[in-house]
C-alpha cells in the first residue's frame, strides 16, 4: 500500500471557516480523506491551522512513498513577500531527506477578495508565489502542481476551501497523479 504524507496548512487540516474554534469538515468533505477514499493508499494528514513554511527541518519517514507540500498562504498573509516566503520554501524543502521525486509542491490556488483578503495586492502576492513555486520545482527537480488551475471555490473569508472546494481539489490532484 502506498503510503502518502499531506504536510500543509489549514486547507490540508480541512478547517471549516464556519467554525470560530478551529473546527473540521467531515471526513467525506476534507481533500486528504478523498484522496484516501478514492486510492485506497494510506494518507496521513499533517495539516495544521495557521502552518507557514517551517523555518528548519522536518522529518519525515523513510517508507514516503509521496509526500505533498502545500504551503505559503501563512506567509503572504503575516506580511511575507511572495519571494520571502519561496525563498523559505526552497530552504524547507533543501531539507528534506526523502528523494525528491516523491515529493510534490503544490502550489496554493490564489486567495480571493473576501474577510481576510481586502484588497488586490494580497491577490497578486498569491498569485506570484504561485510562479515561483513552479519555478523553484522546475529548479530542484521536484514534481509541482498549480492548485490555481483547478478552480477551487473558496469561502467568504477568500482563503479556505468550501466543502465543494475539497472535493474539487481532490479530483485535480488525483487528475494530477495519474
Amino acid at each position: 500500500m502506498k503510503t502518502v504524507i499531506c504536510f500543509g496548512d489549514s486547507n490540508t487540516y480541512g478547517y471549516d471557516p464556519r467554525s470560530y474554534l478551529g473546527g473540521r469538515y467531515g471526513p467525506d468533505s476534507r481533500w486528504v480523506d478523498l484522496l484516501a477514499a478514492r486510492t485506497g493508499w494510506d494518507v496521513r494528514n499533517q495539516g495544521q491551522n495557521g502552518r507557514t513554511i517551517p523555518g528548519g527541518p522536518v522529518p519525515f519517514p523513510a517508507d514516503t512513498d509521496l509526500l505533498t507540500v502545500m504551503l505559503g498562504t501563512n506567509d503572504l498573509l503575516q506580511s511575507r513577500s511572495p519571494e520571502q516566503a519561496a525563498e523559505r520554501l526552497e530552504q524547507f524543502l533543501s531539507g528534506i531527506s526523502l528523494d525528491r521525486s516523491k515529493i510534490l509542491v503544490i502550489a496554493p490556488p490564489p486567495v480571493k477578495r473576501g474577510a481576510w483578503v481586502p484588497g488586490q495586492q494580497l491577490i497578486d502576492d498569491s498569485r506570484t508565489f504561485a510562479q515561483l513555486c513552479h519555478a523553484l520545482a522546475a529548479q530542484m527537480g521536484i514534481r509541482f502542481a498549480d492548485a490555481g488551475k483547478w478552480d477551487i471555490l473558496l469561502a467568504y473569508d477568500g482563503v479556505h476551501f468550501t466543502e465543494q472546494g475539497h472535493r474539487t481539489f481532490a479530483a485535480g490532484l488525483l487528475e494530477e497523479l495519474k
